[in-house]
């Protein structure tokens, strides 16, 4: 195996070597439950979701956790707004996010770790920080000494002294100094909390993944994945964390996917631009969604327009037609020639372009390029008057396995008819023979009010949806 892997922390690609041979320990940053997901949360699902699949693929037994932030300002806030526990939001929203991601066809991670049920280990983990001195307490708050951790920079490739504050650490009288970020926060009247030996309060949202990734794996990972926005301050903080207190290095490559713009401008709410993942699966396939995230490079800037989606849309419809063809063509073939050798060299070479793509830092636009090869050669073999059933088998086979392995599904759930809908094919297709040909146009039209349209090709009665 040779996959390389762009390590943020080095700024190059590295070949990827596990710490146990043949097995992966990858965490994910995962959301902060109060709201349902947006398609810029959805891209590291779908990213690293793929990246997990690949490494399955490519024979590696996957560890894969993902956590959820149950404890935070935001929701806290939220929860107050709507009159609801801090508990009864997450879990909705929770909820909602498996929903989400279901949908978008990622797989739940082997653990999906809350903050809420690491309480007594984070407590134990500040309390480690305190002692070695790289914490300390003030007026129930406890903070952690960034200067006193040499290597803070080191990921994002700043020095300590040029860096600015992130959004969620604010300078306070409270704090030795500016840099300084929270490891707990003293509780505020109302507001949810747990006891700690320096004072009852909540923690602070960097120390939690620090916790999370220790409780599950231990000292070192082989990958820490998350969002651009993610590597400072948040992703610099954890690794301060967990390396004063283990003294060991955290993760060995860290992986960080570009950000999403919406029509060229950047999302946010104040531009009326916020698109949620719940409310734009109502209105394009899931998968369409899927497709389009992996035709660009996870590292890469993705630009979220109607026109590049309708785009992606029609690529995974020929991907999809080139399969359906194959399936009506082999129900039908009467092998009255051999298997060339030649058709099966074109498969077996986009396996391999496909291998070397996603082993190059897990590139699908490549990958994808190389099911276009599949399909573009199936698509011509399909245009003979004589196939052989072992190559259409290998066409079919090929398509399926690779697009398994990006998540992608080849059939939808819309397209499988029902009985009805397969009588009055059956019908139709009698009443042609029978020269009925009223009663023929009659069905046709019934199936088009019900938004299924009938296509007659050389492999067979086709339908798609309207």
């Amino acid at each position: 195996m040779a996959i390389q892997i762009f390590n943020s922390l080095s700024r190059q690609k590295e070949l990827f070597k596990p710490i146990e041979e043949g097995k992966v320990r990858m965490y994910v940053c995962g959301p902060t439950v109060y709201n349902y997901i947006h398609i810029g949360n959805a891209r590291p699902v779908i990213a690293y979701d793929t990246v997990r699949r690949y490494l399955t693929y490519r024979g590696y037994e996957v560890d894969y956790v993902s956590n959820f932030t149950d404890v935070d300002d935001k929701i806290i806030k939220v929860a107050h707004e709507l009159g609801e526990e801090v508990s009864e939001l997450t879990e909705r929203f929770i909820a909602a996010y498996f929903e989400d991601i279901t949908a978008l066809g990622a797989e739940k991670a082997n653990a999906h770790p809350r903050v809420t049920d690491h309480m007594d280990e984070i407590i134990e983990f500040i309390a480690v920080l305190i002692e070695k001195e790289y914490a300390y307490v003030s007026e129930g708050d406890v903070y952690y000494r960034t200067r006193k951790f040499k290597n803070y920079g080191q990921l994002s490739h700043q020095s300590v002294d040029d860096l600015k504050i992130g959004a969620r650490i604010e300078a306070g009288t409270k704090k030795e100094d500016a840099l300084d970020f929270a490891l707990w926060k003293a509780a505020k009247p109302g507001e949810i909390s747990w006891q700690a030996p320096w004072g009852e309060g909540r923690p602070g949202w960097h120390i939690e993944c620090s916790v999370m990734v220790h409780s599950h794996f231990g000292d070192t990972i082989d990958i820490h994945a998350g969002g651009q926005d993610l590597k400072f301050p948040h992703h610099e903080n954890e690794i301060a964390q967990s390396e004063a207190f283990t003294d060991k290095k955290f993760s060995n490559y860290w992986m960080h996917n570009g950000y999403i713009n919406i029509d060229n401008e950047k999302m946010s709410k104040s531009l009326g631009n916020f698109i949620l993942v719940h409310d734009i699966i109502q209105q394009i396939d899931p998968q369409v969604l899927r497709f389009f995230m992996l035709s660009v490079h996870y590292r890469n800037p993705i630009n979220f327009a109607q026109d590049l989606v309708e785009a992606a849309a029609n690529s995974l419809d020929r991907l999809r037609t080139s399969h359906k063809n194959l399936e009506h063509r082999l129900t039908a073939t009467t092998n009255l020639v051999a298997v060339d050798p030649a058709e099966l060299a074109i498969i077996e070479e986009a396996r391999a372009y496909f291998i070397e793509s996603m082993d190059d830092d897990f590139n699908t636009a490549n990958a994808i390029s190389a099911l276009f090869n599949i399909s573009t050669a199936a698509n011509k073999y399909l245009n003979e008057a004589n196939t052989n059933a072992e190559v259409l088998t290998a066409y079919k086979t090929a398509l399926e396995e690779l697009m398994l392995v990006l998540g992608l599904q080849l059939a939808q759930d819309e397209d499988l008819l029902d009985e009805e809908i397969d009588a009055l094919i059956a019908e139709r297709q009698q009443a042609r023979k029978d020269r009925d040909f009223a009663r023929s146009d009659e069905i046709r039209d019934l199936l088009k009010a019900q938004n299924i349209i009938l296509e007659d090709t050389r492999q067979g009665v086709r339908w798609k949806r309207g």
